[in-house]
């Protein structure tokens, strides 16, 4: 009867591991489980993004706490290698991730920065219709914000730039 109770429990904690994971999986923010963002895990699609660095320290979501913004990449396996902008707030215990937000695959980053309370990322790519091959060699400017928990893209003009 013990055997019985012990393999119901297994297969209870089995179901409940899976759900967590395929929750995670579906969705796109990035979970970050250190006190320290730098060594934070971060999932994205299913990869785990590293921290590539570009941090740019300020307050994102108004509350007077430190927030950072910075860059991280993922390896899908093949040649590329996917630079995402994410930002993490400063909570009580730690930091929590936002989502993140695709900036394309093997640019070249160049400043990241917090200017009224918005991220602004610049890095270099590829003009349209360029090969992946080509060096990046157009400049690029994306201009981030918070909007409730999430990290949004504003456009230029909105942005006031």
């Amino acid at each position: 009867m013990k055997q019985q109770y012990f393999w119901a429990l297994i297969g209870v904690l089995i179901i409940i591991v899976a759900g967590v994971y395929a929750y995670s999986a579906l969705h796109k923010s990035p979970s970050v489980a250190a006190v320290s963002y730098k060594d934070g895990t971060y999932l994205i699609d299913g990869l785990q993004a590293k921290y590539f660095g570009n941090d740019a320290v300020g307050d994102l979501n108004g509350d007077g706490a430190p927030d950072v913004a910075f860059i991280v990449t993922t390896d899908g396996g093949g040649s590329g290698t996917f630079y995402y902008a994410i930002a993490v707030l400063k909570t009580g215990s730690g930091y929590k991730a936002t989502n993140a937000i695709l900036l394309g695959d093997r640019i070249a980053p160049q400043t990241t920065e917090i200017r009224d309370g918005e991220v602004v990322v610049n890095y270099a790519d590829r003009a349209p219709g360029e090969p992946m091959t080509a060096q990046p060699s157009v400049g690029v400017t994306k201009y981030l914000k918070i909007e409730g928990a999430m990290l949004v893209e504003v456009p230029p003009a909105a942005a006031g730039y």
